[in-house]
Parts: structure tokens; sequence; C-alpha cells
């Protein structure tokens, strides 16, 4: 048994060193001093100064980071009721809706970039930031969907029944029973699409404008003439915000649980 975890011990240290290896790569050559991500010359900080001097790059971040919330709000509210409202039907067709609100996810999406592009040609709308809103929210609706689908799966059906029973209305027993036993699954849904539409090139390059730029086309179109260091410096401070949230999360949940005991 020792063996074995000994084993299962240097597995995954191989593992996960492998998986993070690229990243400590990129947070080391962020404070190199060289241009050239060949080897580390020198301690600087002159890439910071270079990514907040960079106005393009910044305002493609920021593009991405509204294009991301608002698309993962609409798709959070869209996802939601589609699924509560899969959840309620029992039509023959169900299973095929079911495929089909999942269908963005299964075509290659340089397929659906395409088929975008012509659609919004076709309506003659202006590219740019709303079709890439549309385009966002078509691939990341199934993501919560799906999250919600199946906490809605595991949900004892009773408790709305019993709200109805004891005189709530169908919006309200939605809005006090079934929304906040869902809120995870909407949440963690959510997140998911979040990632997903920060990282999206494909389908962005297929829908975008020539006057909007989001972060992910930003460095692809850099790729031709070298992507430079400030690249790295801008993945640092964004890893760095996604490891404070985490802190945080963790901090405010171990707090949590202290107080629970202590009350109980």
């Amino acid at each position: 048994m020792k063996k074995n975890s000994k084993l299962s011990g240097l597995y995954l240290g191989i593992l996960f060193f492998l998986m993070y290896l690229p990243i400590g790569v990129v947070v080391v050559f962020s404070f190199n001093e060289a241009r050239l991500p060949v080897r580390f010359t020198g301690f600087s900080l002159k890439w910071y100064q270079e990514l907040f001097q960079d106005r393009d790059l910044i305002q493609a971040l920021k593009n991405s980071l509204i294009l991301a919330v608002s698309s993962c709000g609409v798709s959070a509210v869209i996802g939601t009721l589609g699924a509560v409202g899969l959840s309620r039907i029992h039509w023959k067709t169900k299973g095929v809706m079911e495929y089909i609100s999942i269908l963005p996810l299964m075509i290659p999406e340089i397929i659906l970039g395409m088929v975008l592009m012509a659609f919004f040609y076709m309506l003659n709308l202006p590219f740019g930031m709303l079709t890439l809103l549309i385009g966002h929210t078509v691939f990341c609706v199934p993501y919560i969907l799906m999250e919600v689908k199946a906490r809605l799966v595991g949900m004892d059906p009773s408790l709305e029944e019993a709200a109805r029973d004891l005189g709530a209305g169908s919006f309200r027993a939605f809005w006090d029973i079934t929304l906040p036993l869902i809120m995870p699954a909407v949440i963690s849904g959510s997140l998911l699409a979040f990632a997903m539409s920060m990282d999206d090139v494909v389908i962005s390059i297929f829908v975008t404008g020539p006057r909007v730029s989001t972060l992910p086309i930003k460095v692809y179109t850099q790729m031709k003439t070298g992507v430079t260091p400030e690249i790295n410096a801008l993945c640092t401070i964004m890893l760095g915000v996604i490891l404070l949230v985490l802190a945080v999360y963790l901090i405010a949940g171990k707090c949590g649980k202290g107080n629970i005991k202590d009350e109980q």
C-alpha cells in the first residue's frame, strides 16, 4: 500500500509539473530583461511598464472583459430559463430538443463562425460588438443550460409544488424556491462560459468588425510579427488576479464553516 501511494504521489507530481511548467515559464520570462524568451538575462519590470502604456492591448483586454461579462449575463438568463422549460415538458420530441440545445458545442468552431458571419451579413448587421455578443452567446448558452439541467434532475419537484400549495404563484415559486437551489449550477456554468468567451479566437475572427478587437484576436495577430513579452506580463497579472480571487473564496469558505460550527 505504501509503495502504491508513493507511485501515485510521484505520478501526480510529474503530471502537475508538466501541466504548470508552461505557466511558470510565462511568469518567469515576464520579468526577463531580454525581448526574446530564450534565456533569462536579468530581472526587469520594463515589460509591465510598456504593457500599461500599450493602449491597443489594454483596449483589447477591456473589450474581452465587457464581451465575456455581457455574453455570460445574457446566456445565464437564456440557459436557465431553457433548462427549466425543458425540465417541465413531457413531449415526445423532448430528447431531440435537448440535443438541438447543445448543438453549438458539437459543431466545429470554424463552421459555426462561417454560419454566423453569413447570417449577420444576410441580416445586414454591422460587424462589431453586437455581432460578437450574439456569436458568443450562441456557444455560451449550452454550458449554462447543461449545468442547470443536471442540477434540476437531482432537485425534488415537491419543494416548488409545496410553495404553490401555500399560495405562491408560478413566478414567486420559481424565484424563492427553484432559483436559489439551482444558483450554484448557474454560477458554475457562467464561470465556464466566461472562460470560453475570454479564450475564443476562431468565432470572434469571423464575426468581429475592423474597429473592434478582443484580447485573443490581438494576441493571434501579433504572432505574425512575434509575440512581445508584454503578453507574458499581461498573463502574469491575470493569473495573479485569479489566484487572489481563489484565495479570497477559500478564506471566506473556511470562515463560513467556522461560524457554522460556532453556532452549533
